[in-house]
Formats: structure tokens, C-alpha cells, sequence
């Protein structure tokens, strides 16, 4: 039935494809490209459309291009398929930010719950106990409400949350940035959830300790980095304070945060910890992934 017609004439190809598969042709007959595989949507005879997988390719004689063959395979079941798993994606992704957004929210109800209870006591004791408890919460709901806003579900941008986290502790304990300086060295690194969680419990609990107690005169630098390098991660808060007494070991530590960043470097991440005791105080964890 298509012997001997022009491609105008060929009413499967439609008329918006004519143009396009000529230049095509064209293209590949005049500079010798080659035609890459092309997805068009054709009519049947009985009107229906359906999507063809066109493969092309030049005969040639002697050097001359005697004709054009051109294979077509009906790809519609495939093409629908595909459709099914992108509506399918598209709905758990909706529905895993929707629960991101919700842990967060509740992470954040939580936080505000602990801040009222802790105008109740007048122990200044009790009160900075809930601030940390009340910090740590926020590090956690801060990594879904990044995940929330992200593209990227599965990961999130350090740099970004890490300048959050920071910003949010300055707040909390009321920093002079003109007296205590805070430097945020962060390279592309991608976190997932698993990884970020446990990296924003221990730059909280080492940047706190360092804002509570490395500046007896309320005035240094505090620096936060993260860097990877083939593989391997390096998380490192250090400060030029005072110094983390030689009587102190980060194994046996009876303090929560301290005793916190530890099992976090070790049983979350599977790191190595090290605290390194030259003007001020380093600690610096390396991880994989």
C-alpha cells in the first residue's frame, strides 16, 4: 500500500512528523550523520495512535547512498509502562515529602513543648538541659525540612544545611559574630538521611561545647569542615580556645554531648574519632561514604 508514495502521502507518519523525519534525512544523506533512533507517534489505519521506535540507517553502493532503511517497532506497550512507573514515582515522591514534612513538624511541636517546659524551672541547670535537648531536635527536624524542599530526596546539600545548623546555634546562644568568629569550610558533599542525622547531632553537640566553654573572654574562631576525598569523609569542628583538658578522654567522658558525638562517630557512621589537643581543641572524624 505505501509502494511508490511520497512522504507527504504517507498518512501514518502524520503530518507534524513529515518535517521533522525529511530533515532528518536530509541531514544524514548530505553530511553523512548517522540518524539516531527516534520515538515518533503514528496513526493506525483505523485512526488509533501509537508510538514507534524508528531505527535508520543509509544503503550505500560504491560510496553513494542508494536509499534509506528505515525499521519500525511498535514500542506502546513500553512507552504506557513507562508512563505507569513515572505517575507511580511521581505519587511516592509526593507522598515521602509529605511525610517529611510532617516529622518535621512534629519534630519542631516537640522542640516548642520543651522550650515552654523549661520556663517552669528556676534552675538554671534543668533550663540549659532542655536547651540542648531542645538544639538537637532542631538539627534533626532542620535535615527534613531541607529533605522537604530538596529536588533530591534521598540527599541533601551539606553546605546549606550546615549553615542553617550554625546560623540556628548562634541564636540559641546568643553570639557576638563580632567576638566569636565562625568559619563554615564545606565542600559539595551529597548526605543521605542516614548519614546527615548523625553528622548534625555531633556538629551541634562539638559546637556548643565550644561556644559554652573554649572562650572564657567571649572572643575566637570556631571552624566546622567537611571535606571527601575518594570515598572518604572527614568531619572536623575545632576552635582556638582554651583546650579540652588532658584529663578528659572522648571513650570514657561522663558528659552527654561529648559521650553522644562518640557513639554517633562510631556506632552510626562506623567512623574514627580523634581529638587533637594544638591551640584550642580539633576533633575530627572520618567516615565512608
Amino acid at each position: 500500500e505505501l509502494i511508490g508514495k511520497n512522504f507527504a502521502e504517507l498518512d501514518f507518519l502524520g503530518v507534524e512528523n513529515i518535517s521533522k523525519i525529511v530533515d532528518l534525512f536530509g541531514d544524514a544523506i548530505t553530511k553523512g550523520e548517522t540518524i539516531p533512533i527516534t520515538l515518533l507517534e503514528l496513526k493506525r489505519k483505523d485512526g488509533s495512535s501509537f508510538f514507534a521506535e524508528v531505527s535508520t540507517k543509509m544503503i550505500k553502493k560504491n560510496g553513494e547512498v542508494e536509499g534509506i532503511l528505515s525499521i519500525l517497532r511498535d514500542v506502546t506497550e513500553r512507552k504506557k509502562a513507562e508512563e505507569k512507573i513515572k505517575a507511580s514515582l511521581k505519587e511516592k515522591e509526593v507522598l515521602l515529602r509529605e511525610i517529611h514534612h510532617r516529622v518535621k513538624n512534629n519534630l519542631q511541636i516537640i522542640s516548642s513543648l520543651l522550650s515552654l517546659q523549661s520556663r517552669y524551672f528556676r534552675d538554671s541547670q534543668y533550663t540549659e538541659m532542655f536547651k540542648e535537648s531542645r538544639n538537637r531536635i532542631r538539627s534533626m527536624a532542620l535535615i527534613h525540612e531541607k529533605l522537604y524542599q530538596s529536588e533530591d530526596m534521598a540527599n541533601i546539600d551539606s553546605a546549606e544545611y550546615i549553615k542553617t545548623l550554625v546560623h540556628e546555634l548562634i541564636r540559641s546562644y546568643r553570639v557576638d559574630p563580632d567576638r566569636v568568629r565562625i568559619k563554615i569550610e564545606v565542600e559539595d558533599v551529597s548526605l543521605g538521611v542516614e548519614t546527615a542525622i548523625p553528622c548534625g547531632l555531633i556538629i551541634n553537640e562539638l559546637l556548643s561545647n565550644s561556644l559554652k566553654y573554649a572562650f572564657p573572654d567571649n572572643k575566637g574562631e570556631i571552624t566546622v569542615g567537611l571535606h571527601s576525598v575518594d570515598g572518604i569523609t572527614e568531619l572536623t569542628v575545632s576552635d582556638n580556645g582554651v583546650g579540652i583538658p588532658d584529663t578528659i578522654d572522648l571513650k570514657n567522658v561522663e558528659t552527654l554531648g561529648l559521650r553522644l558525638v562518640t557513639i554517633l562517630a562510631e556506632g552510626q557512621l562506623h567512623g574514627a574519632i580523634d581529638l587533637i589537643r594544638k591551640k584550642g581543641t580539633e576533633v575530627r572524624i572520618t567516615f565512608r561514604g
